[in-house]
């Protein structure tokens, strides 16, 4: 088998755990992906299947695309989400 899978990654596990799960149901193939989402972010995650793996390298040259969302007027222990808000 060769090709891509696009994998819609939700918040709450990285992208190194969905290859890892994906690896679990397809055995042996040798699988890669595009780059590596944190595991607080959501979105398309590009994993390559077998022969693909070797075009992984063209794939990040275009421009990306990033939506995010803040909220102003709040500290948190960590910097980010995760933390518990410590100043407002």
């Amino acid at each position: 088998m060769h090709g891509w899978l696009l994998v819609d990654k939700p918040v709450g596990i990285s992208s190194n755990a969905v290859l890892s799960k994906i690896k679990r149901h397809l055995g042996k193939l040798k699988l890669g992906h595009t780059g590596t989402l944190d595991p607080l972010a959501s979105g398309l995650l590009l994993i390559a299947v077998g022969e693909a793996t070797k075009l992984c390298q063209y794939a990040v040259l275009d421009d990306k695309t990033y939506e995010f969302t803040i909220t102003f007027g709040s500290a948190t222990s960590t910097d980010d989400a995760e933390g518990e808000i410590i100043n407002t």
